[in-house]
C-alpha cells in the first residue's frame, strides 16, 4: 500500500508563530502553504519552498478567505466571480514564487472555512474546481472524500486525492467536528496513529460515535499549528513504516502517474 502524508504549513500569523514547518518538513511528503491572504506571506512563501524543495517535500497551494483576523476560519459568502478573483490571486502569488524556485506546486487544497463549505456546498466546490482547472488543468485537487468537493472533481474531470484527517475526529455524516466542540481534535499520538491504520486497512472514515464510511483514501493530514503536530506526525510515520505502508509525495502517487 502507499498513501500520502501531508501538512498545512506557512501559517505564520498573529495566531500562530509557525515554530512547527522546518521540523514538519523532515517527517512529511508534500506541503500545502498558505498563500498570505488567511495567513503567511510572500517571504514565509518563499522560506517554505526553499526547505520544502531541500527535503524532497512537495508543495501546493492552501488559499483561503482574506481574513487573517480569523485564521481563515470563518465564513464569509462570495459571490461566484468574487470566489474565483479570491482563488486565482492566491494561486498567482504561490505558483510565481515556486517557479522562481524551480519547485512547482502539484496541488490545491482549499483552507477552512472555504474548504468546510465546499464540502457542503456544490457549486462553491465547482467554482473552486473550475478555478483550479482554468489555472493548470494538471494540479491535484486535494478534497474531503463523499463531499460535494469529491463529486465535483469527478464533474469537471479534474485529477483528486481522497484526503483523512489524523488529528481530527469526524461526525457520522463523513464531515469534521465543527473546532467548537470539545471533541473536534485528537491530540493522542497513539490515537491518531491507530484511527489511521484501521482507517486504510478498511478504506473507511472511522466516525467519533463508532461508525464506519467507506470510502477512497489517498493522503493524511495533520495541521501543521496543531500543539501535538509534531508527535502525531513523527508517530503516524513511524507507525505507517512498520506496517509496510510507502510514503510518496503527492503527486507520485501511482494514482496521478
Amino acid at each position: 500500500m502507499e498513501i500520502n502524508l501531508n501538512c498545512d504549513l506557512g501559517e505564520k500569523s498573529i495566531h500562530y508563530d509557525g515554530k512547527n514547518d522546518l521540523p514538519l518538513l523532515k517527517i512529511i511528503n508534500t506541503a500545502n502553504i498558505a498563500c498570505g491572504y488567511h495567513a503567511g506571506n510572500n517571504l514565509t512563501i518563499h522560506e517554505t519552498i526553499k526547505e520544502a524543495k531541500n527535503n524532497t517535500v512537495s508543495v501546493g497551494a492552501h488559499p483561503g478567505f482574506n481574513d487573517k483576523e480569523n485564521f481563515g476560519r470563518k465564513k464569509i459568502h462570495l459571490t461566484k466571480k468574487e470566489l474565483s478573483k479570491l482563488l486565482r490571486e492566491q494561486l498567482e502569488i504561490i505558483n510565481e514564487i515556486s517557479l522562481k524556485q524551480q519547485w512547482p506546486i502539484t496541488h490545491v487544497k482549499p483552507h477552512g472555512a472555504l474548504n468546510n463549505m465546499a464540502c457542503e456546498n456544490i457549486e462553491i466546490s465547482i467554482t473552486i474546481g473550475e478555478s483550479i482547472k482554468e489555472f493548470n488543468k494538471d494540479l491535484i485537487f486535494v478534497v474531503l472524500p463523499l463531499t460535494e468537493m469529491e463529486k465535483a472533481a469527478k464533474n469537471l474531470n479534474l485529477k483528486y486525492a481522497c484526503e483523512i484527517f489524523a488529528d481530527r475526529n469526524y461526525e457520522d455524516n463523513g464531515q469534521l467536528v465543527s473546532r467548537s466542540k470539545e471533541h473536534a481534535s485528537v491530540i493522542d499520538p497513539k490515537v491518531a496513529s491507530s484511527n489511521i491504520l484501521e482507517m486504510l486497512d478498511n478504506s473507511y472514515i472511522k466516525c467519533y460515535s463508532g461508525k464506519k464510511i467507506k470510502c477512497e483514501i489517498d493522503t493524511i493530514c495533520i495541521h501543521g499549528d496543531g500543539d501535538k503536530a509534531l508527535l502525531i506526525a513523527e508517530n503516524l510515520k513511524n507507525s505507517l513504516l512498520q506496517n509496510n505502508i510507502q510514503l510518496l509525495n503527492l503527486n507520485k502517487l501511482k494514482k496521478f502517474l
